[in-house]
């Protein structure tokens, strides 16, 4: 399953009253469910015939052992896109490490097929660390900040 076929099934989700939709195709499962006005997409199961670096490392910590212990809560990435830290290029981020958020507070805007989703705060803090790259691409469940 392609791309412009999962950005055909998000268009007519939108439109539609539908909260939840599985469509499976050969090996590939793919899970659309609406949160409040955002259409999520999860992949469901991808099976495939050689293990990838990508696959390797998903859910996975990372075993540089140079890297510091992660404490605190990790915000995840609940989709696939480009990860931005500001409305717009010339705006200022929305949130710095050590400034204090509450639930509920954006983050980081995640661009997925030409949308904008606004990711929340889950839970109130301090941002402790940002641990993606302004315009990276990130993968779903990827952690993107640390708040303690």
């Amino acid at each position: 399953m392609d791309l412009d076929k999962i950005g055909k099934l998000v268009e007519m989700m939108e439109a539609s009253s539908l909260t939840e939709l599985s469509v499976e195709s050969g090996d590939v499962k793919v899970s659309l469910k609406r949160q409040g006005q955002t259409v999520m997409v999860e992949p469901v199961q991808t099976i495939a015939a050689a293990p990838s670096k990508a696959n390797d490392k998903r859910g996975e910590p990372s075993k540089d052992s140079s890297a510091p212990a992660a404490r605190g809560h990790s915000v995840k990435s609940p989709m696939v896109g480009t990860f931005y830290r500001a409305p717009s290029p010339n705006s200022e981020p929305f949130v710095e490490v050590g400034q204090s958020v509450k639930a509920g507070d954006t983050l980081c805007i995640i661009e997925a097929m030409k949308m904008m989703n606004q990711i929340e705060a889950d839970k109130s803090g301090k941002v402790e660390a940002v641990l993606v790259e302004d315009g990276q691409a990130v993968e779903f469940d990827q952690p993107l900040f640390t708040i303690v």
